[in-house]
């Protein structure tokens, strides 16, 4: 195992920023499994729902989404959540999965069950996207929400399920 990696990881530590939240990796992304473009979401930040449905964005992703078609986002449901893509990452999965047979059964389900549910979004002047009801009550969204980085997109989620299942202090 080389000096200053982790055991088990192909990384030394100093090939990843130590402070911020977003970053923009130097020589881009992509090469050794980080997001395309380099840019990262990272953290998790308490936020709420206003009564329409709009979610303020955190003012450091919104950081991330500047540039290449940084106001237009992907929504998609997932479990107990929503996933927020920017597009440029969306249209990367939706290239790998154009490059899948086009008969296979479960490239066929996965089109079906994930790809068909996305929906299209933009920030408004506020920084905020609106957040339908349905998906917010697929994903059992209140008022309340976390907004989690997950490095190509982020997730929101209601606190208590975040609690459940993400927050390593089970808090």
């Amino acid at each position: 195992h080389p000096p200053g990696r982790p055991l088990g990881c192909p990384y030394k530590w100093g090939d990843f920023p130590w402070s911020g939240v977003i970053t923009q990796r130097q020589g881009g992304g992509g090469a050794r499994g980080g997001p395309a473009g380099g840019r990262v979401f990272r953290g998790h930040f308490r936020h709420t729902t206003d009564p329409k449905g709009r979610l303020s964005i955190p003012a450091r992703f919104r950081e991330a989404l500047d540039g290449d078609l940084g106001d237009k986002l992907v929504v998609v449901p997932i479990d107990h959540a929503l996933e927020v893509y920017p597009l440029s990452a969306w249209r990367d999965i939706e290239a790998k999965v154009a490059a899948l047979p086009k008969f296979d059964e479960d490239a066929r389900k996965f089109k079906y069950a994930y790809l068909s549910r996305a929906q299209d979004v933009s920030l408004d002047a506020q920084g905020r996207i609106q957040l339908s009801s349905d998906y917010r009550e697929r994903a059992g969204l209140d008022k309340d929400v976390i907004v989690i980085g997950m490095l190509d997109h982020f997730e929101v989620c209601d606190p208590d399920r975040y609690a459940h299942v993400g927050d390593p202090r089970g808090a």
